[in-house]
């Protein structure tokens, strides 16, 4: 009787022990991945604010074939983790065919449901390589603009047109003419379908390297409906498709968050089509999106910097104080992750000077450290656009074609524009000390929550007695 007894115990202990081991090895995967918590992100529980850049190419330097260069994107890799820069926003989709114009490629879909296996393996080796270094990823899965193929492909894919008509650098290009164009994917079934697949695709996909299913790996801190999707003049839809796609992703990944990697206000949110508080109200979106574009709106002109730049510093101060505040009635973060200027005089050569753009970049990162502080009218992220490292143009003002080096300049743009090159010693610097910033209120905001836990805790006069 004795033995059957202790044998039973015995199996009850080992019982409960490999409860609690599920249980405990559980929570620690629930808690690698980044959360939302009174208005801010939460990781490990403890706060988390950050100071990243814009990636987007990563996927195609980790490609093993054509286009790739693994060895530099390590290099990048290090280089940005030494920054202390730890969070990358990176596109998780790409459209062929690597004939059109002014595109990334090759790309990651060659055509409905048929993927790059090199490019895939890429996003892959991309991941795998920033787990390693504890970074997190924001995966953008479509796009409004051409460069990356896109909503407008995803038209022509489903029969709706032709041919795209493309805005500048294509003579005669317009951009509004383009626009109203792609807004048509949200009321085309046949193209949201397609968007659709290729969710369902990037979703399920178990990395090769990490042995990890994208939805069950930490690395990713939250998925990204497009790149600056816009309503246009087709804004039921629009919002219709916020909602599907954002619930489409929920029902798939119950770990990460996600957001539409909209603009936000805009220079003219009437004509694009956006709406901050509409379009992220949704249970599904998890934290709201905006950029900052001086230049590309026409406040600040670098060949006339000296009159334009404090009219585009005070633009970009009203701007970001608005969406804190947008940020704040909504009840949601709020991440910069898009903003930018040129170098001096416009010129794109690694030998241009950046005084404007070093003072620029200051203004704005001290900007959004004075909302992180805050305990409302929060911003818990920035992202600043974008990350060039080594790659530089094939020459004064180049558009970017195959073969070419991938800098942060998209396809369409001149290269060189808005990138930061791995010899910019002086914006380098602020990055450093930026990211320094970053971490260190991280690490208050810790010791701010412990000493209300105990003061709490202090002032119920909880006691705790373990009887054995």
């Amino acid at each position: 009787m004795n033995y059957f007894f202790r044998s039973f115990c015995q199996s009850v202990i080992l019982l409960s022990l490999i409860v609690f081991s599920i249980d405990v090895s559980s929570q620690t995967r629930t808690r690698d991945f980044v959360r939302v918590k009174n208005n801010s992100f939460e990781l490990n529980g403890e706060p988390y604010y950050f100071l990243g850049t814009n990636f987007w190419y990563g996927l195609n330097l980790g490609a093993k074939g054509k286009g790739g260069n693994r060895d530099r994107l390590i290099r990048e890799l290090d280089r940005l983790n030494s920054l202390g820069i730890k969070n990358l926003r990176v596109m998780a989709g790409s459209e062929g065919p690597d004939t059109e114009p002014w595109r990334m490629a090759p790309a990651l879909q060659t055509s409905p449901g048929v993927y790059n296996e090199d490019v895939l393996e890429g996003l892959d080796f991309l991941l795998f390589e920033m787990r390693k270094r504890d970074m997190k990823a924001v995966m953008c899965l479509n796009n409004f603009w051409p460069w990356s193929g896109g909503m407008s492909q995803y038209l022509i894919w489903a029969g709706f047109a032709e041919s795209i008509p493309y805005p500048p650098p294509h003579p005669g290009g317009d951009w509004g003419t383009y626009a109203k164009f792609t807004a048509n994917f949200y009321s085309n079934s046949k193209a949201m379908k397609l968007f659709d697949d290729h969710i369902r695709f990037i979703l399920s996909r178990k990395n090769k390297y990490s042995n990890l299913r994208y939805t069950n790996d930490p690395t990713i801190m939250s998925w990204e409906l497009a790149n600056e999707p816009r309503g246009v003049d087709n804004l039921s839809q629009f919002a219709e498709w916020i909602k599907h796609t954002s619930e489409l992703i929920k029902n798939l990944d119950t770990n990460h968050l996600v957001t539409t990697g909209s603009e936000g206000a805009t220079s003219d949110p009437t004509s694009s089509g956006t709406d901050l508080i509409k379009d992220h109200s949704y249970k599904a979106i998890d934290y709201a999106t905006a950029h900052l574009w001086v230049q590309n709106w026409g406040y600040y002109d670098p060949l006339k910097a000296e009159e334009s730049y404090p009219v585009a510093l005070s633009y970009a101060k009203k701007y970001i104080k608005d969406h804190a505040e947008m940020g704040e009635r909504l009840g949601k973060p709020l991440v910069l992750e898009e903003f930018g200027i040129s170098r001096d005089l416009n010129d794109h050569s690694a030998s241009s000077t950046t005084l404007v753009r070093d003072k620029y970049y200051k203004e704005v990162f001290e900007e959004t450290l004075k909302y992180m502080r805050k305990d409302n009218l929060k911003i818990a992220g920035c992202n600043f656009w974008a990350w060039g490292g080594e790659g530089r143009p094939a020459q004064p003002k180049a558009i970017w074609k195959a073969g070419d080096n991938f800098i942060g300049d998209p396809p369409h743009e001149y290269q060189g524009w808005y990138s930061v090159y791995d010899t910019d010693s002086s914006t380098i610097s602020i990055l450093r000390d930026y990211t320094g910033k970053v971490n260190q209120l991280n690490k208050q905001k810790k010791g701010k929550g412990a000493g209300e836990k105990n003061k709490n805790k202090k002032a119920t006069g909880t006691k705790t007695q373990i009887k054995l």
